[in-house]
């Protein structure tokens, strides 16, 4: 935001903070990818990020690491008095209602458990990648 700020670059991706602060520091917004995700994919959640296993390393440790970090995130999701405080060490300069704004933005229970809905988002973005040549393949979604 500075370098667009100084008039080093005429526009610049926001991520993280930026999205919530953006209009009060004087910034205007020309496309929010979320909203045009949701309009081009009807309604499908934005892929994200994701925790992955090699496959190499076995499916009873990818379905170990799969339970702990749903444990892990569900216990955020529902104790937020304690997550958002501990988020916040990372929070940029923002106040409190605005560190539990962005926690909520990006945890849901999708984030414990993307289901059917995810995995389409997934598929659905795999494939534009791959038709744009991004990818070499469509992979093989395995959820665990």
């Amino acid at each position: 935001m500075e370098r667009v700020n100084s008039g080093e670059f005429d526009a610049g991706l926001l991520i993280h903070e930026g999205q919530l602060t953006y209009q009060s520091e004087g910034f205007n917004k020309i496309l929010d990818f979320g909203e045009f995700w949701e309009t081009y994919s009807n309604g499908l959640p934005l892929p994200l990020g994701l925790d992955v296993v090699r496959k190499d390393l076995g499916e009873e440790l990818a379905r170990k690491l799969s339970v702990g970090l749903k444990e892990s995130i569900h216990y955020g999701y529902t104790h937020q008095s304690e997550a958002v405080p501990y988020a916040m060490k990372w929070g940029r300069g923002i106040d409190y209602a605005l560190g539990e704004k962005f926690v909520k933005m990006y945890v849901s229970e999708l984030t414990i458990d993307m289901g059917e809905k995810g995995k389409q988002a997934l598929e659905l973005l795999f494939k534009l990648g791959y038709e744009k040549g991004f990818i070499p393949n469509v992979p093989k979604i395995d959820l665990y």
